[in-house]
């Protein structure tokens, strides 16, 4: 069944649960065939489904708008518009982004490792499937992609559950992707929609639908997330916020400072890579503060910063305690000056998330020492954090950026849809009593 329709599937509100349970062991079903496909033919899924988004584009559009203009008349924020806005491009680099999910390899059945014990037993850790991964998400629509092309590759089966702001867009895409499983002999229900707004149905999938969902990954904001890693009795794949720091250290190239803290800053606002906070080292504000301020307020960022910061420019305003806490996901960002390294590294550990955090230096003992010591799922040296992008590290696309420490850290993409087994080869060995 390609795509749950919502009319007949939820006649009224107390069908909820029964709908649920239906999604779930469907997913479950949908696993094993899943498991078992080759190669080859989870592939020629992928790329049906990139030609099916791609001639259902239009629709999509369509249904975009109609999204856009109700997230509008509701007064959402222009971060949250900007997620959710689809044009010709972006459509076109979501098929893409399936497409090249398709190109990876196969992360289903590697040797992970191999060795012989003593008693003459064989013994392999090989790479399998999860399950079912159960995604829920805001406003951005191309998550539905994403997520059901990375699940999809690994051999997993999916449950999207898309946020209220995103809905319409998100049915389109997810009615192509299980046309496009349905076309290259795959279970259809291996990708799955959620058809209701209704937030109880977050609640359910959290529960782990009895026992249909393996793993949980929430894509949205702090109070979705707060929820999911509260509530969920299912593994959860989750990062809290993307507070992020620029730290330009000395031995930094103003010129280079400039382009990536922009880059960093301002590419996209409301991206989880966004940087948030400007940390300049004492060793260089005398030539770097003041140009470095300049260039972002001329960008249209709003400039919060300490006594040092203020003192360049009369626009910035007065920073306070909860700033540095803050990820903004607007064009604003907190700035101040830290006096060495070892200061930099002790206020991301205080004020950040263990997201993604840059140092920007010539300095490479510095850089060492910055990319050892921050712990971050994602540290660069003289790159910009919004790089902190599971294409941009070749993954093809990602279902999130985890920043916990079980599993998988960093871009979640198909290595880590996976988990392991082991296979035990003998020629009759049993264990003394």
């Amino acid at each position: 069944m390609p795509v749950l329709n919502l009319r007949s599937e939820l006649a009224d509100a107390d069908d909820l649960p029964a709908l649920m349970a239906r999604i779930g062991h469907r997913a479950r079903a949908a696993t094993r065939g899943m498991a078992l496909a080759s190669a080859q033919t989870k592939d020629v899924a992928l790329r049906t489904i990139a030609e099916r988004i791609r001639a259902s584009a239009a629709e999509i559009l369509r249904e975009n708008a109609r999204d856009v203009s109700a997230a509008k008349s509701a007064g959402q924020s222009n971060a949250i518009i900007d997620r959710l806005t689809l044009d010709e491009r972006r459509v076109a680099g979501i098929a893409e982004a399936v497409a090249q999910v398709g190109a990876l390899p196969d992360p289903v059945g590697r040797q992970l490792a191999a060795f012989e014990r003593p008693n003459g037993l064989m013994i392999e850790r090989i790479a399998v499937p999860l399950g079912v991964v159960g995604v829920i998400f805001e406003s951005r629509p191309n998550v539905t992609a994403d997520a059901g092309a990375l699940c999809l590759k690994a051999g997993n089966a999916a449950i999207l559950r898309a946020g209220s702001d995103s809905h319409r867009t998100a049915t389109v895409i997810a009615r192509a992707m299980s046309e496009g499983l349905a076309q290259a002999g795959l279970p259809a229900d291996a990708i799955q929609l959620v058809p209701t707004r209704d937030r109880a149905a977050v609640g359910l999938m959290l529960s782990g639908l009895d026992g249909c969902i393996d793993i949980i990954v929430p894509r949205g904001g702090r109070s979705l997330v707060e929820r999911v890693q509260a509530e969920a009795r299912v593994p959860v794949f989750a990062h809290l916020d993307g507070i992020n720091h620029v730290y330009v250290a000395e031995g930094a190239d103003l010129d280079m400072a400039r382009t990536l803290l922009l880059n960093s800053k301002m590419r996209r606002t409301g991206v989880c890579g966004a940087a948030e906070t400007l940390l300049v080292d004492k060793a260089v504000a005398e030539t770097h503060l003041k140009p470095l301020v300049a260039a972002l307020l001329e960008s249209g960022c709003a400039v919060r910063g300490d006594e040092a910061v203020r003192a360049v420019d009369p626009r910035v305003t007065a920073a306070d305690e909860a700033d540095w806490h803050t990820e903004y996901l607007d064009a604003i960002i907190s700035a101040r000056v830290i006096d060495g390294l070892d200061a930099a590294i002790e206020h991301i550990e205080t004020y950040g998330s263990h997201h993604t955090d840059c140092i920007v230096t010539e300095d490479s003992d510095a850089a060492t020492r910055f990319l050892a010591e921050v712990d971050s799922a994602i540290v660069t040296h003289n790159a910009s954090t919004q790089f902190a992008d599971g294409g941009e590290f070749g993954f093809g696309a990602e279902i999130g950026i985890a920043t916990g420490r079980m599993h998988a850290r960093g871009p979640v993409g198909v290595e880590q849809l996976t988990t392991f087994k082991y296979r035990v080869h003998g020629n009759g060995q049993t264990r003394p009593v």
